[in-house]
């Protein structure tokens, strides 16, 4: 049964599914869906674009799908999605799309702490887990299994790769490789994530052909492009390195 505060305003055309809870002095705009079971707690803002998964909790004073902050916005409609179990803490700010890409979305199983900022037309994966204060910009695409350290900024445009881990209070402003650590300032590769990779069920050879080929491309002292061909030639051809290679070779900014 859904329950939903005598004080809260919720719009009649919003779509609201079984046993939702809308906290006290929160505000449901009408172009809302929220699944079933999902709760709100008070002094929320929802507004028109918010598409909110099942199981989801939206901590006190968080507000989703409000417009960018963006000079070239011009009203157009567009949504912010938050994917299935994905828990929103206090005072996160998440802002919808542009014309650009027509939505920025969290995916399932995620979780993001207090005050963090993501940004219009971020595209976040499944399992990710962003730190107090993480302040994402716009444009921003970051991979499954991603873990950003609090207080780190990262630049638009950037791309962080899956199952990736990025210390706290620093700025990303390059690309970060998928499986490694990401440390230091200015930021730089520290190694493959070995324990997150190994809790997630990666094997010991499977982290061995990474530290190889991630060894190829920031201690051979080649340059990008000699270094991806290298590892095409020489190092066995994963998955994991499937993904690393498609990762490089799309790195417009760069890499870390």
């Amino acid at each position: 049964m859904t329950h939903v505060h005598p004080s809260a305003i919720v719009d009649k055309r919003a779509t609201i599914g079984d046993n939702v809870t809308i906290g006290a002095f929160s505000i449901v705009e009408g172009d809302v869906v929220i699944g079933d079971g999902t709760s709100i707690a008070s002094h929320t803002l929802i507004a028109d674009g918010a598409r909110i998964g099942q199981n989801c909790k939206i901590h006190k004073g968080a507000v989703v799908a409000t417009i960018p902050q963006d000079l070239k916005f011009t009203f157009e409609s567009s949504t912010f999605e938050i994917g299935d179990n994905t828990t929103v803490r206090e005072f996160c700010t998440l802002n919808r799309g542009t014309k650009e890409r027509g939505k920025s979305s969290v995916g399932r199983n995620c979780l993001l702490m207090a005050y963090v900022h993501v940004a219009h037309d971020c595209f976040i994966g499944n399992n990710v887990i962003l730190a107090n204060c993480v302040q994402v910009a716009g444009h921003v695409d970051i991979e499954d299994f991603v873990i950003m350290g609090g207080l780190t900024g990262i630049h638009q445009f950037v791309r962080i790769g899956q199952h990736a881990m990025v210390g706290g209070g620093l700025r990303v402003v390059k690309d970060v490789p998928p499986y490694i650590l990401a440390m230091g300032e200015p930021l730089q590769y520290g190694g493959i994530n070995s324990v997150g990779l190994r809790r997630r069920g990666f094997t010991s050879d499977s982290l061995m052909i990474m530290k190889r080929a991630y060894r190829l491309l920031y201690r051979s002292k080649l340059n990008v492009s000699q270094a991806v061909e290298r590892i095409k030639n020489e190092i066995e051809i994963t998955p994991e390195i499937q993904n690393i290679i498609r990762f490089i070779e799309k790195a417009d900014r760069g890499l870390i």
